[in-house]
């Protein structure tokens, strides 16, 4: 005991390490699981797309989960969550963008409903009648990624990449033209317009176009364009032109577009160039004149269907154009008289003539005084006077006319006033009126009511008489008739006897007292009778012709 309290001989700890237990292969399981769940987490982040928002005025047939996007009928995205904004005004929705489209949603790109549509330019969107709605898209230029956009109310008309050009045209007004409305080169349909909006200051209305390639080429800064919308009718000396480029622009408009040939081709335009929209093609092929001299014409005569543009002829042919139509008060004061403003193209009219030479050209055209000294020889010697005439009767229209006329006084002209006065004789047309209403004065005259009462008594009278007709017919056929037809009678059997008795009549039998001679006298009295009863008639009717009508009086 002493020795073991001592600790001499007690056992010693040792340390030993502990055992560590083998892993079980069971954990291997959700190991692998949770590794594979953080890898499709990972792959679903890193292919995950972009979520933007698009806000529409009204998203009739998108649905979440439903509805999908489509650029070029490929699937880009899908709708996730479709409600109303925070104003309650419009619908804001929510879609997932695939990874693939991440870099086409840019600032300038575009959302809109496609759905189905039935429009005077054409039908689209038929496809959705059985796939349903879908979110239609087109890519911007721009390189700013964006998230949040506008949606619009319908399609854009052209691509981003559609190849061609863009033109605007400014007009007076709208007309019958829209957005859809065809574009027209030589009647082959070529574009189409885009857009129209009224100018900032209200004054006109713009118009953006777009050519088609490879036909804006033929665009250059001399083409003219004009409204071709429905149809282009003129009467001329060849009968009645009706012109329309297609049924389509006649049903919801169109623009033309030519170059002059007067004008030498050039560049083609710039995309964005500007051009007047004219009204008709008349006007905008119209070729502008270098040099133009303008005069004034006074008239007593009313200037009723004369207006601005109408043409002034020199012996028939055009030579130029009325710019003003007004009045003027004479210088006492007291009475108004019609003025007209008008302007001569010289080279025009020097054009028609095929004797000039070139010198004699040029002082015309191109020397005011050569010209006035012309004129004025024509109106002193041969008195050339200015008229108004109707252009056409059905319309009313009027124009400015000079021909000669005969014994007209000599007039001076002042040729330094800046518009000189041409001298002018007054116009037929009053006189013509005169004849017209003198015409229908003797017209209303005439007592059509009495006529007609005249014409109704004149028709009773003859049926009256036609009735008396029937009945004198009538009477004919039984009275008369029966006694002429006896008188015949006997005057045939009368004729009968005597040739009977003349063919058996001899030598013998012609003595006085022969029974043949007594025969013979019988017979000839009986036709004597017969005579006597035909001539009776004959006087009858001769004194009485009416008998036959009205027959044998009481």
């Amino acid at each position: 005991m002493a020795e073991v309290i001592d600790g001499q001989n007690l056992p010693r700890a040792t340390l030993v390490p502990k055992r560590r237990g083998r892993v079980s292969a069971v954990w291997l399981i959700p190991l692998f699981a949770a590794l594979v769940a953080v890898g499709i987490a990972v792959n679903r982040i890193l292919n995950e797309g972009p979520t933007i928002t698009i806000l529409f005025k009204s998203a009739e047939g998108v649905e979440a989960g439903k509805t999908f996007i489509k650029y070029k009928d490929v699937k880009i995205g899908e709708v996730s969550a479709v409600e109303l904004d925070a104003n309650f005004s419009k619908v804001l929705v929510t879609a997932k963008i695939d990874k693939h489209a991440e870099d086409l949603m840019v600032q300038d790109a575009s959302f809109w409903v496609v759905q189905p549509r039935v429009t005077l330019s054409g039908v689209s969107g038929l496809g959705t009648l059985l796939s349903g709605n879908y979110i239609g898209f087109e890519k911007g230029k721009s390189t700013q990624s964006h998230r949040r956009f506008i949606g619009l109310e319908v399609a854009p008309m052209i691509r981003i990449d559609q190849p061609g050009k863009q033109f605007e045209l400014t007009a007076a007004d709208m007309g019958s033209l829209g957005i859809g409305s065809p574009l027209y080169f030589r009647r082959l349909q070529v574009g189409q317009v885009i857009d129209s909006k009224l100018a900032a200051d209200g004054a006109s209305v713009r118009f953006r176009v777009f050519v088609n390639a490879p036909y804006d080429r033929f665009i250059s800064a001399d083409t003219r364009f004009w409204n071709a919308s429905g149809l282009d009718v003129s009467l001329g000396a060849d009968g009645v032109d009706v012109r329309t480029q297609s049924l389509v622009s006649l049903l919801i408009g169109g623009v033309a577009f030519e170059t002059p040939t007067f004008v030498t081709e050039g560049e083609p335009a710039a995309a964005g160039s500007a051009f007047p929209l004219f009204a008709d093609r008349a006007t905008a092929m119209k070729q502008p004149e270098a040099i133009a001299r303008r005069y004034v014409l006074y008239f007593d005569d009313s200037l009723r269907g004369l207006s601005v543009g109408a043409p002034v002829t020199l012996l028939g042919l055009e030579a130029g154009e009325v710019t003003d139509v007004g009045f003027e008060m004479q210088p006492e004061g007291s009475l108004l008289r019609g003025r007209v403003e008008f302007v001569v193209y010289p080279e025009r009219l020097v054009a028609r003539v095929r004797t000039l030479q070139a010198a004699q050209t040029e002082k015309l055209v191109g020397n005011e005084r050569h010209s006035h000294a012309f004129f004025q020889r024509l109106i002193e010697e041969r008195g050339l006077r200015g008229q108004l005439r109707s252009g056409s009767l059905i319309t009313g229209q009027l124009y400015v006319a000079f021909d000669y006329v005969k014994d007209a006084p000599k007039v001076e002209i002042d040729w330094s006033l800046p518009m000189p006065v041409i001298p002018t004789v007054p116009s037929t047309l009053p006189n013509l009126e005169d004849k017209v209403t003198g015409i229908l004065d003797k017209v209303d005259k005439i007592p059509f009511e009495a006529i007609g009462n005249e014409i109704k008594q004149v028709l009773a009278t003859t049926d009256n008489a036609i009735k008396d007709i029937d009945k004198a017919v009538d009477h004919i056929d039984t009275g008369v008739t029966p006694e002429l037809k006896s008188g015949l009678v006997e005057f045939r059997r009368a004729l009968a006897t005597v040739d009977r008795v003349l063919k058996n009549t001899d030598a013998t039998l012609l003595g006085p007292d022969a029974p043949s001679q007594l025969e013979l006298r019988n017979a000839l009295q009986e036709v004597a009778r017969a005579a006597r009863a035909v001539r009776v008639l004959a006087d009858y009717l001769e004194r009485n012709p009416g008998a036959l009508i009205r027959g044998k009086g009481k």
